[in-house]
């Protein structure tokens, strides 16, 4: 029995000894937590879109019509042969725009900064063509002849324009600034068989506007992008320099071209002093989808 009792009291000064060095021993700290951070958005990278809107002239669009008398000395008819050419001066120049844009930004700092960029488009434009028609009586003008209107662009078909961009970006907002060269093409469409009535104008753009990037998981992120985003922009287009440049409303089919004061042309009735302006403005929607850094 005392055997037991001294076993027993044993056991127990080694438990309470344990005890009394554990309590001793450091305690083991928790791992600290690990945070992900959140990436920083940032407007740098490549982008595609599509865009439209509506378009609207701001120049004079109700001149008195162009007429004009050639005789074979201007090269556009053959040789004994006169003709009276005669342009309408109403443009319509208002309607639907839509087409496309490319480009790249750049972003300084990640997050809100500014951002310089580039982007290119092109535009399908509807301004009622017909409204700017062309007549001939007498002739017929040689094959190869291109005509075009002394008071601008019969009617515009499409422009496009390669431009500079500079803005601030407040996180995945961006306030822009825009402006570049700008070009464009048209003609009327009742001109005849073997004339051309093509006329292709260069000029300059500038507008601004305000665009937005959705999150990554949108709806609308069809093609997997690290960002879409949505823009509303205005631009104002002056296309000021034509093939014809001031007075001229034809070219010879050796690529000559013909003025008002040529040999061989009569000016009956019409104002062609002023410069050949086709100017209108752009107020549009656009969807980019960005590619490349988040």
């Amino acid at each position: 029995m005392k055997s037991f009792l001294r076993a027993g009291t044993a056991i127990a000064g080694i438990a309470f000894a344990g005890s009394a060095l554990a309590a001793d021993l450091p305690r083991r700290a928790a791992p600290p937590p690990i945070f992900t951070p959140v990436p920083v958005f940032t407007w740098t990278g490549f982008y595609a879109g599509i865009n439209a809107g509506y378009g609207f002239g701001t120049g004079d669009n109700n001149n008195a019509p162009t007429v004009l008398g050639v005789n074979g000395a201007s090269g556009l008819v053959a040789p004994g042969t006169t003709a009276v050419v005669a342009f309408g001066n109403r443009r319509n120049d208002e309607g639907f725009v839509g087409g496309g844009q490319i480009g790249y930004n750049y972003q300084f700092t990640p997050g809100s900064g500014v951002v310089i960029g580039i982007e290119a488009d092109a535009q399908y434009v509807d301004f009622g063509r017909d409204r700017n028609r062309f007549a001939l009586a007498g002739g017929p003008l040689l094959a190869g002849t291109q005509v075009f209107n002394p008071n601008g662009l019969s009617g515009l078909d499409f422009f496009g324009t390669v431009r500079g961009r500079l803005g601030y970006a407040f996180d995945r907002t961006l306030v822009y600034g825009t402006g570049g060269f700008a070009y464009g093409s048209g003609g009327g469409r009742e001109f005849g068989t073997g004339v051309s009535s093509d006329d292709f104008q260069t000029g300059w753009a500038a507008g601004g506007g305000i665009e937005y990037a959705l999150p990554t998981d949108s709806f609308l992120n069809f093609f997997k992008s690290s960002a879409v985003t949505l823009k509303v922009e205005g631009l104002y287009v002056n296309l000021d320099r034509g093939n014809g440049g001031r007075g001229a409303f034809g070219s010879t089919p050796a690529g000559g071209l013909v003025f008002t004061n040529s040999p061989g042309v009569v000016l009956a009735s019409g104002n062609v002093a002023r410069q050949r302006e086709t100017e209108f403005a752009v107020v549009r929607a656009g969807l980019n989808y960005k590619f490349g850094s988040y």
